[in-house]
């Protein structure tokens, strides 16, 4: 087996050369085919002046040139930054600041905003247009992808590099606010999809065709969707933008036998008329990321026939660590048990295992853990390999995990985190804004949607509206608030930290009381 990641899709080229690798509108790219341009994209790359371990940074739909730009910049020896293509200039600037890229694969869009932006940038010397046209990247002056690829020879390029090396750096949001990267080596990443491909059923075989719905820039779309793709050479179908109709009557032209969904999705898909005939070729239903509600369960159960399984993983974590798959029932409100591979044990605050029952916080170890933040490895797993996650879970009596809580005051929205923090900041550089506070409240599409409560600056004319159009210049869109509530004043500790518990239980009892 190789130990860089590229090089599962040599492997996928060797053992199925003219097989299905990519579906893409119109477009069917084979192994072969993409084994090919993964070599041109790393020649390419090369060919910029671009040296082992330096930053690639790539914000790009669910296109083929994601797949060539990551494979590409893997076989390069260069480390991969996924980016969200919805972040702003503001969000944008961070990432590429702290992580040092030298080059950014982008979108029209994403080129603009580099440009307005490249002067506070003196890492990045290459910005390239991958996912757009090849007349826009001509009117922001920089180089289009294509252009690029074509300009190199076709022969083969070695894999550099792997192992414990640094294959990807995966943004997360950390408890400060501003998003930190995570640093995904080339062991942890393979770790984790032998994991996978350990449980039985198997998730994945190469005969099967999966859905690559889930954004391929998050580390759900991009491991256990492209990642798992290539270890079995299997066949996936990309979809760039979710819709529910649109993505069923792919399902049912395509064959789709695998599904790997987020709960937004599941829920979308579970309301629709016609699921039980576009699903009649799928074998196995998998969705991550945040807690799948129970009446969406059921009905696609009734629906199809098939029984959803869950799974929860981290963004450190290369990202699964357990599933339903394992479990002897799988549970409508369970996370499941560990994979092969991985180990988990609940911890009181003392560090020590909690009775049986007793909740405590989920701590793991395995070979797909992450080797700390960027840039010095803080905060990774500790001398015995252990890394304690931050969320609260327990043990029911057949083992089977359940999440509780979460220490950190992290909202997961369509399972992409969104840091309090992160959002306060941005409200409070508002002028008309006093004080601001931001927490998760229930949201029957999204998991969970982000609140703010505001005091008003005295004077001030506030709206929901007005506040959105300010929140949305400087975050995506998904970490804007879509629940607004406005207060004379809000509730403080002595210390002067605002009482977001106080806010949480009065959310909770205009829920309960609606």
């Amino acid at each position: 087996m190789t130990d860089n990641l590229a090089g599962l899709v040599r492997a996928a080229a060797r053992s199925r050369p003219g097989g299905p690798a990519l579906i893409f509108r119109s477009e069917r790219i084979s192994w072969a085919e993409l084994d090919a341009r993964v070599d041109r994209a790393a020649a390419a790359l090369i060919g910029l002046g671009l040296h082992s371990g330096d930053r690639v940074a790539l914000q790009s739909g669910n296109t083929p040139q994601f797949a060539i730009g990551y494979f590409g910049t893997l076989r390069a020896g260069l480390v991969s930054v996924p980016l969200n293509p919805g972040y702003t200039g503001r969000e944008l600037r961070h990432v590429l600041a702290d992580s040092g890229a030298r080059a950014l694969l982008t979108s029209d869009g994403g080129a603009e905003s580099a440009g307005s932006i490249r002067a506070d940038l003196p890492d990045l010397d290459h910005v390239v247009v991958a996912d757009g046209s090849t007349g826009a990247a001509a009117a922001h002056g920089v180089p289009h992808f294509d252009e690029l690829l074509a300009a190199v020879p076709g022969a083969s390029v070695r894999d550099v590099g792997g192992g414990e090396d640094l294959a990807v750096l995966m943004y997360t949001s950390g408890t400060s606010g501003a998003p930190k990267g995570a640093m995904l080596s080339h062991r942890a990443l393979l770790a984790n999809l032998d994991q996978v491909s350990r449980i039985e059923p198997a998730v994945l075989g190469r005969d099967d065709v999966l859905l690559l719905v889930l954004p391929l820039f998050h580390v759900y779309g991009l491991n256990p969707g492209l990642g798992m793709l290539a270890y079995h050479a299997a066949t996936g179908v990309l979809v760039e933008r979710f819709n529910p109709h649109d993505t069923l009557a792919l399902l049912h032209r395509h064959g789709v036998t695998s599904v790997l969904g987020a709960p937004p999705m599941w829920i979308a898909w579970s309301m629709q008329p016609d699921l039980a005939e576009r699903f009649s070729s799928v074998r196995l239903a998998l969705s991550g990321s945040a807690p799948l509600p129970a009446d969406a369960l059921r009905r696609v159960a009734e629906l199809t026939g098939l029984q959803v399984f869950e799974g929860y993983g981290l963004t450190e974590t290369a990202p699964v660590l357990t599933s339903t798959l394992m479990s002897d029932i799988p549970k409508p409100d369970s996370i499941g048990r560990p994979i092969p591979g991985v180990e988990v044990k609940l911890v009181d605050e003392q560090g020590d295992e909690v009775d049986e029952d007793d909740h405590g916080e989920l701590v793991v170890r395995g070979g797909n853990l992450f080797s700390g933040y960027w840039p010095d490895g803080a905060g990774g797993p500790d001398g015995e390999g252990w890394w304690a996650t931050g969320d609260i879970a327990f043990a029911d009596q057949d083992t089977d995990l359940h999440l509780v809580d979460r220490r950190t005051e992290l909202i997961l929205v369509s399972g992409f985190n969104v840091y309090p923090r992160e959002v306060e900041a941005v409200l409070m550089a508002h002028p008309g804004i006093a004080e601001a506070a931001v927490i998760g409240v229930p949201d029957p599409l999204t998991g969970e949607a982000v609140k703010a409560v505001i005091v008003a600056e005295a004077g001030a004319q506030l709206t929901a509206e007005t506040v959105v159009a300010h929140c949305e210049r400087s975050l995506a869109r998904f970490k804007c608030p879509s629940v607004f509530e406005f207060l004379a004043d809000l509730p403080h500790t002595v210390a002067g930290k605002v009482c977001k518990g106080q806010l949480r239980s009065a959310a909770a009892a205009a829920e309960s009381a609606r």
